[in-house]
């Protein structure tokens, strides 16, 4: 199992629960590493569901351990992709296509999740047919508010912009047009005082 259970904080960042069968004419699974096993579970309570599903995967780390398991529970297409940024256009093509009643589920980190979001949300999805569940990695996917620059799977805080080069705090302001959370400078008043890194959940 690898849910991970958040601690309350602030309005602005996501909540994620757990995804359910829904009815819909078409269903569209988006899902990286360990988000397999959530697409799973939901298969586990309406195998029906794959026949009209196109699912999209990005392993990341696990390799082929979820491949074959999604292949076997029988989507009516399976995309594997190296990596979010590559499965872009398909999925963008997938929701240009799509038709009312499409039902969508997100699983894995939260930069996938975010970031997917956006992209249905933008092609006219509802929020109220986009469902969620976090499942493996908690790293984040950061915006220096100073140089703009993006920084993935950050796991410590504070970190090292990997664009300005500046030592980012990491906060839980989170911004959903950018799918990403905000980090400020922690040494601007006192440069060069910087506390040493930890583990962003430790």
């Amino acid at each position: 199992m690898s849910k991970f259970q958040f601690p309350e904080s602030i309005a602005s960042r996501p909540v994620y629960g757990t995804l359910a069968p829904r009815p819909g004419k078409a269903h569209l699974m988006i899902a990286d590493a360990e988000g397999a096993e959530a697409l799973l579970d939901l298969v586990a309570q309406d195998a029906g569901l794959m026949a009209k599903t196109h699912v999209l995967y990005i392993p990341k780390g696990t390799g082929e351990t979820y491949v074959e398991k999604l292949r076997a529970a029988g989507p009516a297409q399976l995309y594997v992709g190296p990596s979010y940024a590559a499965s872009v256009p398909r999925l963008r093509r997938v929701l240009s296509d799509a038709h009312m009643g499409l039902q969508v589920y997100l699983a894995g980190t939260e930069g996938l999740m975010g970031q997917a979001m956006n992209e249905a949300v933008t092609a006219g999805i509802p929020h109220s047919a986009i469902q969620t569940e976090h499942r493996g990695s908690t790293a984040r996917r950061m915006q220096c508010v100073h140089c703009k620059g993006i920084t993935e799977d950050v796991t410590t805080d504070p970190f090292v912009c990997s664009h300005c080069g500046l030592n980012l705090f990491v906060r839980d302001h989170y911004s959903r047009r950018l799918a990403a959370f905000q980090g400020v400078c922690i040494d601007a008043e006192d440069p060069g005082n910087i506390p040493p890194a930890k583990e962003i959940y430790s």
